[in-house]
């Protein structure tokens, strides 16, 4: 899957699709050397959303070429989440976000 690709939001297993507001997370992945550790966190604050920093984990890959920042965040709206995915889908050195 490539940066620009949407992938269908999948509903919640009691039918009821996402529900807002709530707090949910969101991973980004790219190389290990990105600084994404530091650089994810921030351009999600940068875009108004409030994080929940006692749940925020990284994990390498097995090689260690590759990292995976996961941050939950806050989200009134839908607009609010998608906004998390789009800001870090437009942060260099991000490949991907699930």
């Amino acid at each position: 899957m490539s940066a620009g690709v949407r992938m269908p939001m999948p509903a919640d297993p009691h039918g009821r699709g996402l529900q807002f507001p709530g707090t949910f997370e969101v991973c980004a992945m790219g190389a290990a050397d990105a600084g994404l550790a530091v650089r994810v966190p921030a351009a999600l604050s940068a875009a108004g959303l409030r994080l929940h920093p006692e749940r925020q984990r990284s994990r390498p890959s097995a090689k260690g070429n590759w990292v995976s920042v996961t941050c939950a965040f806050d989200a009134a709206t839908r607009a609010d989440y998608e906004l998390a995915h789009a800001t870090l889908r437009a942060l260099p050195g991000v490949k991907w976000t699930l």
